[in-house]
């Protein structure tokens, strides 16, 4: 399973590369896309009722919560409903992995955090030598990041 934040460019490279890959969307990045079509008023009401849709035990109640929070919101911005619909399938690609993984595939969050790790380490950094201590400062943060995450699962999982 491949997650993105719906880069269409990345999506076209996706197709040619990894054509029968499993492809789930970033429900971080696409809420923050439904959030800047809505107003500030009715930006936290609305985008709590859109959490209970990844936040259900399955798909199917995943459909119906969609269906509810689409009831509820789309006479007032049919564009902040349109933009979750039309990537619905690919934002619920995650039911369909093992449960113990589902949780920590429905967002890029993870990867993303350990680019900001790597950028604040190389940052302050003025200069490199050459290719190879870029290289090693690279490994290094990610193998720190790697023996943290190693036995700290992202969320616990009770059942």
């Amino acid at each position: 399973m491949i997650i993105t934040d719906g880069c269409p460019g990345l999506h076209r490279a996706l197709e040619t590369v990894y054509p029968y890959i499993a492809k789930q969307r970033c429900w971080t990045h696409k809420l923050r896309n439904v959030s800047n079509k809505l107003r500030v008023k009715d930006r936290e009401e609305c985008i709590a009722g859109a959490r209970l849709i990844y936040l259900a035990q399955h798909r199917k109640e995943a459909v119906k919560n969609y269906k509810d929070w689409r009831w509820k919101w789309y006479t007032l911005y049919p564009r902040a409903v349109n933009c979750l619909e039309k990537d619905l399938d690919g934002l619920l690609s995650f039911f369909d992995a093992a449960l113990s993984h589902s949780v920590k595939v429905r967002t890029t969050n993870v990867i993303e955090r350990s680019f900001r790790e790597v950028r604040r380490r190389v940052r302050p950094m003025s200069c490199f030598t050459n290719s190879q201590s870029v290289d090693r400062i690279v490994y290094g943060v990610i193998s720190h990041l790697n023996q943290s995450w190693k036995d700290k699962p992202l969320i616990e999982f009770t059942q």
